[in-house]
């Protein structure tokens, strides 16, 4: 019995290591406000416009999500896994934009890309719970 007990008690610790990787993270007025502000970035890039300075201004905005997100604490991990597809698709937008301006057929194709992805990071970070 006390070594059913004990190996009963080490899968259930075990498994409840494994869910710390789902616990969602709670919500927060900074995080919910700079999600939404990339949101809008995206939905108003002028692609007749250079493409520098506006993917430039995303950029910040991710890398300002990305940082604050990290000092609060490991928690925080399900919301860098939800911006991570939308920095890489930023960082590659930028890099093309710096070396020379992008055509507006490659504009309007991320510019979609862009506004898909945070307004679903935006519902996900702005649909978490309040303590």
């Amino acid at each position: 019995m006390r070594k059913f007990l004990s190996t009963s008690l080490f899968l259930l610790f075990l498994s409840g290591c494994a869910l710390t990787d789902v616990i969602p993270s709670f919500w927060d007025d900074n995080q919910s406000s700079r999600i939404v502000d990339v949101y809008v970035k995206a939905t108003n890039m002028d692609c007749k416009q250079p493409h520098l300075s506006q993917v430039s201004s995303i950029r910040d905005d991710l890398q300002w999500f990305q940082l604050y997100s990290e000092s609060k604490g490991w928690l925080q991990r399900d919301v860098l896994k939800l911006i991570k597809p939308m920095q890489d698709t930023v960082e590659d937008f930028y890099k093309r934009s710096k070396e020379k301006q992008g055509s507006e057929a490659y504009c309007e194709i991320k510019k979609k890309l862009l506004i898909k992805q945070s307004k679903d990071s935006a519902q996900a970070v702005l649909g978490r719970y309040d303590l």
